[in-house]
């Protein structure tokens, strides 16, 4: 099955993670590469080093990316990402595959849309793919099997509370 979360509320990221703890608890090998992410000390990265069939492998920087001009070191991460995770269809070696943020990706023009949607036609029917992130493309629609928008109806940032250890992040 391939299985989309976006929007623009919080817990996308959240929610394929509760995906990976439900597979890792079954036994699934189970792998998220999480695009436009990286060196921040994220919850979730502690928490899979305990679950022996459960990996994250993070592809960015701390910083933000621009969506109007991304830098060059942007682009090559995340093309860097990708071909992991071509890698890992490839390999057959995993039950679940979790693309984080890969909408946002697509959306800045880190990745081209056409070579998500090969690479999704490649991966095996036995492999969950789950792609995660806000801005999803309408080209993706008919390759899903489920699509879930998480909508925001009310965030604490509006009311200037910075994102906390545990909970964000």
């Amino acid at each position: 099955m391939i299985q989309i979360y976006t929007g623009n509320g919080k817990g996308k990221t959240t929610a394929a993670l509760g995906l990976a703890f439900r597979a890792a608890g079954h036994g699934k090998k189970v792998i998220m590469i999480q695009f436009m992410k990286g060196k921040i000390n994220y919850g979730e990265l502690e928490s899979a080093k305990l679950l022996p069939n459960f990996t994250i492998e993070q592809y960015g920087r701390p910083d933000f990316v621009n969506p109007e001009k991304p830098e060059k070191i942007d682009i090559k991460l995340a093309q860097k990402g990708f071909q992991r995770a071509k890698e890992i269809v490839k390999s057959e070696k995993y039950d679940m595959i979790i693309l984080d943020e890969i909408n946002v990706a697509i959306s800045f023009k880190l990745i081209e849309i056409d070579e998500v949607i090969d690479l999704i036609k490649q991966t095996p029917k036995k492999t969950e793919l789950i792609l995660t992130g806000r801005y999803m493309s309408e080209k993706l629609k008919k390759y899903a099997d489920l699509i879930s928008e998480i909508r925001e109806i009310k965030h604490h940032f509006q009311k200037g509370i910075k994102a906390r250890k545990g909970i964000e992040y």
